[in-house]
């Protein structure tokens, strides 16, 4: 098992953080990527943010009213071993085939 930890993502316009208002996840819970995890407010708006990764909440960065600034830990995972690395397959370079050009050695004059 290996854990992955996510800071608080810029969420724009220049702002530096952000007050926690209400985690929608606790400690030990199973999350999917995408799935609302926490309410934050700026000094512009609410919002939710969605978990940046399927896995289990193994720590969270602040408790309900508490400021975070952007860059810090804001939640951490514990994800299997094969999803700490990159997901996906790299695709493999293919090999160009040789294209043969044929010229036409025709050169008879009329």
């Amino acid at each position: 098992m290996a854990e992955l930890s996510f800071p608080l993502p810029d969420l724009g316009e220049g702002l530096i953080e952000a007050t926690i208002l209400e985690w929608l996840v606790s400690v030990g819970d199973q999350v999917e990527r995408n799935q609302p995890i926490v309410e934050v407010e700026t000094t512009k708006s609410a919002l939710e943010l969605p978990s940046p990764q399927a896995g289990v909440v193994a720590r969270l960065g602040g408790e309900d009213g508490d400021v975070i600034k952007v860059g810090e830990e804001l939640i951490a995972f514990t994800v299997a071993d094969e999803q700490a690395g990159i997901i996906g397959v790299v695709p493999e370079e293919k090999k160009k085939k040789k294209r043969r050009v044929r010229l036409n050695a025709n050169l008879d004059e009329d």
